[in-house]
């Protein structure tokens, strides 16, 4: 038992006297870590200050609702066993309110393809080189927009075109794009990312106003036909019960539609609209700066320990 304790004694020592060497290396080569700390801080201040300014106009929104779905849904469950015996088939689908349709809407490349893109100068999103603060002006890479000819210059392969396309485009607008949802209260925040803080805005009011008119169009164009079918099935039955629920289903039908056309606000309305934002949201350059000092102070220290390693399996 005692030969084991003293066997295993020298083992420990070294271990002690390597861990001790070890920071007796690191402390004779402080000037080294130093130095590649400096470095990396130096690197990571040029590349913070290369960063252009983002700035992010945020919206707040409260849904507004299914518009007109409750009294129709009653009108339905209360009439729909008589409408069947006319061949007017009253079954409700109800996929959620039009705010959540809304939200996923929003990331789909159809609507920006037919609602977002044709509203924008697409320069703004796929050349832009840096915001002019002074002149409120977009400047535009020169080697992907020639803006005096209005011109694209982009050196592409396939599948992209010159031009940039719906789906290159949309790829980066989502880029620029967050929408979230408080679980809590059911509000909706929608903002937009860009180098213009005019842009953001504009951007962030353009998606609102698109969603409130596409659902208020799609809306419209069903209550419309909805109208003609039943008043189709009105003339074509000689039941005065038939003709009565239709009669409900037309006033529910022109209630709704009456809802569509008066209110601009159809699926979401402003608690808090979108600003033009006076500092920027990105990058965080302190931050980079920090990351950049202790990423180079753990480096100087690797090299050191490496080259320490290195140096004595060579003397051994």
């Amino acid at each position: 038992m005692e030969t084991k304790n003293n066997y295993n004694s020298p083992d420990l020592n070294e271990k002690e006297i390597d861990i001790g060497e070890l920071f007796s290396v690191l402390w004779d080569s402080k000037w080294l870590v130093v130095g590649v700390t400096t470095i990396f801080s130096l690197v990571a201040i040029i590349y913070s200050l290369s960063l252009p300014n983002i700035y992010q106009s945020r919206a707040i929104l409260s849904p507004v609702g299914d518009s007109g779905g409750g009294g129709l849904n009653q009108v339905m469950k209360s009439y729909g066993g008589l409408a069947s015996l006319a061949g007017v088939n009253l079954s409700s689908t109800d996929a959620g309110s039009n705010s959540v349709k809304a939200l996923e809407k929003l990331r789909t490349l159809s609507f920006f393809e037919k609602n977002i893109m044709p509203n924008i100068s697409l320069p703004d999103l796929m050349a832009v080189d840096y915001w002019d603060a002074s002149n409120n002006k977009v400047v535009y890479d020169e080697t992907i927009f020639d803006e005096s000819t209005q011109t694209w210059l982009r050196d592409v392969e396939y599948p992209y075109t010159k031009v940039p396309s719906a789906q290159e485009s949309f790829n980066v607008f989502v880029g620029h794009l967050q929408a979230t949802k408080d679980i809590d209260t059911g509000f909706i925040t929608i903002s937009v990312k860009h180098q213009s803080p005019f842009i953001a805005q504009a951007w962030t009011e353009l998606i609102i106003d698109q969603l409130n008119y596409f659902f208020r169009a799609k809306d419209k164009l069903e209550a419309q036909a909805a109208m003609d079918y039943l008043n189709i099935q009105m003339s074509q039955t000689s039941f005065s019960e038939i003709k009565l629920v239709i009669a409900q289903l037309l006033q529910q039908k022109m209630q709704q539609l009456t809802l569509v056309e008066a209110n601009n606000f159809y699926v979401f309305d402003y608690i808090d609209p979108p600003a033009v934002m006076e500092t920027r949201s990105e990058p965080v350059r302190s931050l980079i700066c920090i990351i950049g000092a202790i990423l180079g102070g753990i480096i100087g220290c690797l090299i050191v320990i490496l080259r320490f390693f290195a140096g004595k399996q060579n003397t051994d």
